[in-house]
């Protein structure tokens, strides 16, 4: 039996796609990459994303090109792109950025009549449908995490079209996998044990405040040091995972460690009450949704089409980093804050620069990506700090495609 076929055939039959297990989503997205593009290749991308994702693409030896992206949810605006930029890119990854939706039709069609493939980082998205379909079935590929909706801080998919290419990628994976430990698989099974204990006491605020003073944490900002001295020395190695290991290992140390039964099977039983989990999700974004600090594309959605089983939800505020500081003191601990954008982080030396960058730079720098399953605290805490909306600019008419909701529409343009 391939490594991880129980969980991979688990996610196969939500998604209606062949899947390929992996230790995590950073791997899966690497396997996609490898596998479709060649070294050299330009791929656009949502400067508005981990900064993990930049060095899985720099690793696979590709250019990352910024694209321009709506100030309503972070995602990639396709007709803000300049078609100068459309010809010369050769792959497309998508963002779903806190679960809320790329414009999958629109970046369909367009990689469709350029004849490129359609990447999904579809991590934060689990459980997210448009139009009905679950995202992770409209590219060519698409990578999902289940340390994020099922909180098991490791394990991914690969989701492909079919079992041919299924089977290559396991080959290509399996050359990838690095022996994992008895004493690794130990710390990855107890980990989200030890968080649920910690949050259940009350101890967040002490716990996370003493690992910031111990300098415990990875990151000392939002981003980890990009050591660009190092980073551009690692181009002459790559498509090389062992040259960017310093920089994808960081969060997940064992993101390519080949996991034994003492990590899948607690997997699969997270796997099995994932939809417990969408619910809850469902429900938090609901009450979220209707706050003054919801995002436009939030509120637009959950009106027209419901609540999202979201990953995070995007809050737009004032003082987003005093706020934060302030949720600490609440045991609310945020993460997956992607400031500054990622052509701002890495430079012209790394990244291709996106041709309008103002919609990044003021959604990267207002956004507060909530947790759902913590709704009732994040409420409590912002309306106790007197929290102001932070109101997204006017898009030009000629990309205010997401403005409205017109009848025949639904929102953001789909």
């Amino acid at each position: 039996m391939p490594y991880g076929s129980r969980l991979a055939a688990m996610m196969a039959r939500r998604l209606g796609r062949e899947c390929v297990y992996t230790p995590s989503a950073r791997l899966a997205l690497y396997l996609a990459l490898r596998r479709w593009c060649r070294p050299g290749a330009r791929l656009l991308m949502s400067p508005v994303t981990d900064d993990v994702i930049l060095f899985v693409v720099l690793a696979a030896g590709l250019r990352p090109v910024a694209a321009p992206v709506s100030a309503r949810d972070g995602n990639i605006d396709p007709a803000a792109v300049p078609e100068s930029v459309w010809r010369t890119v050769d792959a497309v990854l998508t963002t779903n950025l806190y679960g809320i939706p790329d414009r999958m039709e629109q970046l369909c069609s367009r990689c469709e009549e350029l004849g490129i493939p359609l990447f999904e980082d579809a991590a934060h998205a689990m459980g997210t449908h448009v139009a009905g379909r679950p995202i992770g079935t409209f590219g060519t590929a698409a990578a999902f995490s289940l340390s994020k909706h099922a909180g098991g801080k490791s394990g991914g998919f690969l989701a492909v079209e079919s079992a041919a290419v299924r089977r290559e990628l396991e080959a290509l994976r399996d050359d990838l996998l690095v022996p994992g430990r008895l004493m690794d698989d130990l710390a990855t099974t107890l980990r989200p044990l030890a968080r649920s204990a910690v949050r259940g006491s009350h101890l967040v605020s002490p716990v996370w405040r003493t690992m910031q003073r111990l300098g415990l944490l990875e990151r000392d900002g939002y981003r980890m040091d990009l050591h660009a001295p190092l980073l551009a020395a690692c181009a002459l190695r790559a498509p090389s995972l062992a040259a960017y290991e310093p920089w994808m290992r960081v969060d997940l140390h064992g993101f390519r460690n080949r996991h034994g039964l003492l990590v899948q099977a607690p997997l699969a039983l997270r796997m099995a009450r994932l939809d417990d989990v969408l619910a809850r999700r469902r429900a938090g974004v609901r009450l979220l949704s209707d706050t003054p600090w919801a995002s436009p594309a939030l509120r637009d959605r959950t009106a027209h089409e419901g609540a999202l089983p979201l990953f995070r939800v995007p809050l737009l505020v004032h003082d987003r980093d005093v706020l934060i500081d302030r949720l600490v003191r609440h045991g609310i601990v945020t993460g997956y804050v992607f400031d500054p954008p990622l052509d701002d982080y890495a430079g012209g030396e790394f990244v291709d620069p996106s041709p309008d960058p103002s919609a990044a730079r003021w959604f990267a720098s207002h956004v507060l990506p909530a947790d759902p399953l913590l709704a009732h605290s994040v409420v409590t805490a912002l309306t106790r700090a007197r929290a102001a909306e932070a109101a997204a600019p006017e898009l030009p008419a000629a990309t205010s495609h997401d403005a409205g909701t017109p009848a025949h529409r639904s929102p953001n343009g789909r």
